[in-house]
């Protein structure tokens, strides 16, 4: 008898952080994920930082990315997947420390393509501003055995 295996939707409703190694690279936490949309949230540690003392720009990107890409998987059938055809972010502010919060959403998935944004926020000793606004396009694709 052939076991199902757990596709990335339920493993991580399962295990969390530890479906992703990323998120557990990162630690990044999941705050929510359901019907097309997804929050993920992590803290900005000195290790993130760029050469001048910032959090490095494409670890806004990478959050979106996957904050978007969660919610893309709440919305697919069995037996699909999805990978990032292109993504565009406008950096409005930067940070240096504390918790910043991603929160994806998916604006219309077709049998082909999936088209989201992604707003990541900082929440910096209770004042909340954003960060960066991302777009994306995701292929949709049939998983091979």
């Amino acid at each position: 008898m052939h076991k199902k295996t757990m596709n990335y939707r339920e493993r991580i409703q399962q295990n969390g952080r530890a479906a992703n190694p990323f998120f557990c690279l990162m630690d990044i936490d999941v705050v929510s994920a359901g019907n097309g949309e997804a929050e993920l949230a992590m803290q900005v540690r000195p290790d993130m930082h760029n050469g001048v003392g910032w959090l490095q720009g494409g670890m806004l990107v990478a959050l979106a990315d996957e904050a978007m890409a969660l919610a893309i998987y709440t919305q697919l059938s069995d037996g699909e997947g999805i990978a990032t055809i292109s993504e565009s972010t406008s950096f409005l502010r930067g940070i240096r420390k504390g918790s910043i919060t991603a929160e994806g959403r998916v604006i219309r998935k077709g049998r082909r393509v999936a088209f989201c944004e992604a707003e990541v926020w900082a929440d910096n000793g209770g004042e909340r501003f954003l960060l960066s606004r991302t777009s994306a396009a995701f292929t949709v694709t049939k998983e091979t055995k």
